[in-house]
């Protein structure tokens, strides 16, 4: 079984992986089915990830939405015929800049425990 800090930097690399893709712009990632599919895969990863943490460190970190991280994984995942581009782009935008700081300190938190 994967440590804790290896699912955290699970998440990590797959928002990197997202950043890669998504900095081409929305324009690029509206036309290109391949951006698209890469960019939900990697959030399907991250929402994997998530759904493997420990209710401890879920916990201590509240201010995450793990419960919606690990959701829009189960929309993709058994629902992919309601997955809006939109709201894939929104979270891409909005939800993962903050993620990213917030798994980052964790991952150092973690380092120093």
């Amino acid at each position: 079984m994967r440590r804790e800090a290896e699912r955290l930097q699970d998440i990590l690399d797959a928002i990197a992986a997202i950043e890669r893709y998504a900095g081409q712009g929305r324009q690029a990632f509206d036309k290109q089915e391949l951006i698209q599919v890469w960019v939900v895969h990697h959030l399907q990863i991250i929402g994997e990830a998530a759904n493997s943490l420990s209710a401890d460190l879920m916990n201590r970190y509240s201010q995450v939405p793990w419960s919606q991280i690990i959701a829009f994984r189960n929309l993709v995942v058994h629902e992919y015929f309601r997955v809006s581009l939109n709201l894939v782009w929104a979270i891409v935008q909005n939800n993962l800049p903050p993620l990213k700081v917030t798994i980052e300190r964790m991952l150092q938190e973690l380092g120093e425990a």
